[in-house]
């Protein structure tokens, strides 16, 4: 019997008999440090099963610290986006006739079986209660960073949105949200030595879409709501490229022209860049990194972009990209960056976010590509597809690991494939999502690996984790964006945590489709494929 969750356990017993979850019923914790954990369990059971379990004397649901059993299952490769080496995310939960027994050797290994009791309780919940199957669960992630990209700068998300996808993350296990705060749309953090780039900068998106950014009052409630659940929330601030907004707000770090692209989608693209050469440029990336750091006291990692650095000659990035990373090595902190970054001098502490992969570029539709981007934009692309093919193979060469994002499997701003069973929604489908990206359906999210379908890439030990990423060229709403999200949030889970390398489709969708319950709970806006049996 496969228990419907979400992502794959890494060991599973079960057996005749159940357990009836209902009102009342009460849990202990033998820990005070687990005490919030359990709260927090309550109100959610309630929200997304409508059963008001209760924080009593009674031991139906028993919660601790322990570390029985959890070596059956190995520990998880990768880097920690909060820099803790010492983290075990690997639990217990075991279910039978007389109650249930949730324990880790953390309070977040605790927290990650208690999401699995969570997950179940709404599966089986039917007229206020839920009768568990008895069964055993040793688990605990192949990756330890696991992540999504949230693009806030193209469309401004504000606080109560990204507080709704920190709850998606937290769901499936996913313990990072990077946050992309600035770009040619739209400057999202506060910098107060630097006011114009949000009184400037951060005014208006893509388009004619209101802008905003957070304060810091409202980026460290965020943080907080994160670290409560185990998110750990890491910053992006382009450079040297992607910086209209930073020419907007200060002119005087602009190159004296600066050229642009229109995309004809109420974009466009910049190719105008930082200068390496300029002190005024470091004054300024000094200035921001001082400002930004202290509002992610979790996170032992910033991201400094680095891509898609337009009309910059390869040994101005190289020089912009080692002096950035010394810059905020210097603050104690570490670098991440898109794959671009692996064509400077950069070393083993240094992770490099794998995006554009083999796959993507080798099967991608040139024609159809030239009839959707300006003419005079393709010799650019071109170009730097060219590139990015050695861009993996040298990062590892550096001793660096990678951050599998692939575009293929991973950018959730590529169009549903799947039909919808809601006829509004196929309305939906035909205009969100990056046309310039073929279709990609839910299946094609699961089936594939990312060790045996990264280039250069042979054992788990050469990869950071696993990061999704959304982009916002075309989504607009928080509506559209849950749309792009789900259910695809739930298979990228699946392919960080699961140490299952090859995912059956049938038993999968089947998983799946039971997951709904908490969405349509939660108000969450989801692809109704056809391809599912939805509950």
């Amino acid at each position: 019997m496969n228990l419907p969750l979400i992502p794959a356990p890494a060991a599973t017993t079960t057996s005749a008999g159940t357990f009836v979850i209902g009102d009342g019923l009460g849990i202990v914790v033998q820990s005070a440090e687990l005490a919030d954990l359990a709260a927090r369990f309550v109100e959610d059971v309630q929200i997304d099963a409508g059963i008001a379990l209760s924080l009593a004397a009674s031991a139906d649901i028993t919660v601790l610290i322990d570390s029985a059993g959890i070596d059956d299952v190995a520990p998880a490769s990768g880097l920690r986006a909060d820099g803790k080496d010492l983290a075990d995310e690997r639990y217990g939960l075991e279910i039978t006739s007389a109650g249930v027994r949730v324990w880790g050797p953390t309070a977040e290994a605790v927290h990650r079986g208690l999401t699995s009791l969570r997950q179940l309780i709404t599966a089986y919940a039917q007229d206020g209660s839920a009768a568990l199957p008895t069964a055993r669960v040793i688990d605990g992630p192949r990756f330890t960073w696991r992540g999504l990209s949230l693009d806030v700068a193209r469309t401004f998300h504000p606080p109560t949105v990204v507080r709704r996808v920190i709850d998606m993350c937290a769901l499936y296990k996913l313990n990072v949200l990077h946050l992309h705060l600035t770009d040619d749309q739209g400057w999202r953090i506060e910098v107060p030595s630097r006011p114009a780039l949000t009184e400037i900068g951060a005014d208006g998106a893509i388009g004619d879409r209101p802008g905003g950014h957070y304060s810091r009052a409202e980026m460290s409630e965020l943080v907080a709501y994160a670290a409560e659940r185990f998110v750990t929330v890491v910053p992006e601030i382009e450079m040297p490229g992607h910086t209209a907004a930073v020419f907007r707000a200060y002119p005087e770090l602009a190159p004296g022209e600066v050229r642009s692209i229109d995309l004809g989608n109420g974009a466009s693209l910049q190719l105008s860049t930082l200068d390496p050469d300029r002190p005024e440029t470091w004054a300024f990336v000094d200035d921001v990194l001082a400002a930004v750091i202290p509002q992610f006291p979790q996170s032992a990692y910033v991201h400094i972009g680095g891509d898609e650095a337009f009309g910059m000659p390869d040994e101005a990035h190289a020089a912009f990209v080692e002096r950035a990373v010394e810059l905020v090595r210097a603050r104690g902190k570490r670098v991440v960056g898109w794959q671009e970054i692996a064509r400077a001098s950069i070393g083993s502490d240094e992770v490099v976010q794998y995006w554009m992969d083999v796959h993507e570029v080798e099967s991608m539709d040139y024609d159809a590509v030239s009839s959707m981007v300006p003419a005079e934009l393709l010799p650019i692309l071109a170009e730097g597809l060219k590139k990015a093919a050695h861009d993996a193979p040298r990062a590892l060469a550096q001793g660096s690991r990678l951050l599998v994002s692939p575009t293929t499997w991973l950018y959730f701003d590529r169009p549903h494939a799947d039909a919808s069973s809601d006829a509004a929604q196929e309305e939906l489908r035909k205009r969100v999502g990056l046309p310039v990206y073929p279709a990609a359906s839910i299946r094609d999210g699961i089936e594939w690996d990312p060790v045996e379908n990264t280039p250069g890439v042979e054992s788990d030990a050469q990869i950071a984790g696993v990061e999704a990423a959304v982009w916002c060229e075309t989504i607009a709403t928080a509506d559209e964006l849950e749309f792009m999200l789900l259910p695809r949030l739930a298979g990228a889970a699946e392919k960080a945590w699961s140490r299952q390398t090859s995912t059956d489709w049938t038993e999968y969708a089947a998983r799946l489709g039971r997951q709904s319950t908490i969405w349509q709970q939660r108000g969450w806006r989801f692809l109704r494929s056809v391809e599912i049996d939805w509950a």
